[in-house]
This record gives structure tokens, sequence and C-alpha cells, in this order.
């Protein structure tokens, strides 16, 4: 789905309460980038010149790293941002391409989702029973590390669902 064919703010149901939602997600999750790269670029003057730090900001840049990649994919799948190989495809007219994107969403996106899902949760809620920290500095935050995992899962689930049962009203290509 483009941005062009967003259904209009005025409709009411559940997939269009999940397009608005994913799209406000999206949009309030971008500035991440802003402080990972900050934190990523602080690492080298913490370490040689203030010689503490740097490990702190290492952990904290991986946490906000993981969120950002978790909805960043969304994001990418939303704008049609994807690096796709579609030598074949962008041939086909636009209604082939929208169709074999519903059928990509549904045989694909929404059962690795739920695959992920499953076999995560296990993992994921043991760490977050714990409240995990990082292997090698112990400093706590890594179980948010597994959740963005979850998160991703979520999402492209979530978005998947839009891609398969579009708004009401809302045609084809």
């Amino acid at each position: 789905m483009t941005e062009k064919s967003r259904p209009s703010p005025d409709k009411h149901g559940p997939v269009d309460t999940l397009d608005r939602t994913l799209g406000r997600l999206v949009a309030a999750a971008s500035v991440l980038v802003l402080p990972v790269s900050l934190l990523l670029f602080l690492q080298w003057p913490l370490r040689e010149w203030l010689q503490a730090y740097s490990r702190e900001a290492n952990d904290l840049a991986q946490v906000l790293f993981a969120l950002y990649v978790s909805v960043a994919i969304t994001a990418a799948t939303r704008h049609n941002a994807h690096i796709a190989a579609d030598a074949f495809a962008r041939r086909y007219h636009g209604a082939v391409r929208y169709w074999l994107a519903r059928l990509g969403a549904l045989l694909v996106l929404i059962p690795w989702s739920m695959f992920v899902i499953y076999a995560a949760w296990p993992s994921v809620a043991q760490s977050v029973g714990q409240l995990e920290g990082f292997p090698e500095t112990f400093n706590p935050g890594y179980f948010i590390l597994k959740l963005a995992l979850l998160l991703l899962a979520l999402l492209t689930l979530a978005q998947a669902v839009v891609e398969v049962f579009p708004a009401r009203g809302e045609a084809g290509p």
C-alpha cells in the first residue's frame, strides 16, 4: 500500500484504526535515529578522552537501534521502500502487482511473523522476567533487545493484516 491509498481519517473500521496506529507509531519512532547516531558518535570520545561510560553508551545505542530497526521494517513496507528483486514484476500491470503483494503478505508475512512470535516467546518471557542485562557489561536492558524482536514480528503481522484486508471502500490499484 502506498501513502496515496491510505484510508481517509473518517473511516473507523478495525483495519483503518490499525493502519492509522501503525502510521503514528512509525512516525514517532523515526526520531530514534538521532539518539542512536549521537551515542555511537560519543563512544570514541568517551573511551579515549573521558575513559568512562563508552560501554554504557554502546549498550544504550544497541537498545535504541534494535527498537528503531523493529519499526523501520514496517516503515519501509508502508512506503514501498524495500530493496526488491522485481525485474519481472516491474513489467506487470499495477493490478497484478497489487494482488501479488496481498498474496505475499498472506502466504509469507503472516505465517512468518506468527512463527517468530511463537518461537521467540519463551526466550523473551524469560529474559523479561529476569530483567536480563548485557552479558559483556552486565548493564541492565538486554531484555529490551529481545522485546524488540517481538515488536518487529508484531508490527510485521499488523502491517500484513493491513495489506491483506484493505480498508473499507479502498479499491485496488
